[in-house]
């Protein structure tokens, strides 16, 4: 009897769709509005995401302008990524706010990676919880009679071939996060 992975590739898909989240959020001293999507504003009595209240664009390899839609919104955008705390500082002007990405030091570069390393691990430890949950309901299958030990083993070898799969995926998201840190 065939195993339904189903379950199982949906949550491979979930892990892998947080850890390009993740790596997005690490920044490398290149202006990039992806370090803003978890930026809330408070916004006419709600919080909203930055990119529903202005417009993100690249003014150059540095900086990031940041244009609202109600200029007097600004305030409360600048605020709200400097509370953030993402190591880019911040200033308003007339059009509206800009984000001034700082020129990484050796330091902070490696710190970077070894942020990097923690979080595609934190992903691996989440992928073998999943691995962990399927093999169980596998056994537990065949304990039942529901599945023959040769099916057991078929599967638990096809388990393992998605999440050998997810794993290399993973790495190779880091390598070219530590590549683009050290650029």
């Amino acid at each position: 009897m065939a195993y339904d992975f189903k379950p199982f590739d949906a949550r491979i898909k979930e892990i892998s769709e947080h850890v390009v989240l993740e790596m997005a959020g690490i920044r490398t001293g290149r202006a990039a509005p992806t370090i803003l999507d978890g930026v809330q504003v408070e916004s006419y009595g709600t919080r909203m995401p930055i990119n529903q209240v202005a417009n993100i664009s690249i003014e150059d390899a540095r900086t990031l302008r940041i244009t609202p839609w109600d200029a007097s919104q600004a305030k409360e955008i600048e605020k709200a990524i400097v509370q953030a705390n993402l190591g880019i500082s911040v200033g308003a002007d007339e059009k509206g706010v800009r984000v001034f990405f700082p020129e990484l030091t050796s330091e902070r570069r490696t710190t970077l990676v070894k942020l990097a390393k923690e979080r595609i691990e934190e992903s691996k430890t989440s992928l073998r919880v999943a691995r962990d949950e399927v093999w169980s309901d596998i056994q537990k299958k065949e304990r039942d009679g529901e599945m023959p030990e040769d099916d057991k083993f078929r599967n638990k070898d096809e388990m393992q071939k998605k999440v050998d799969a997810a794993n290399k995926a993973f790495d190779e998201v880091l390598a070219r996060k530590e590549k683009e840190i050290s650029g």
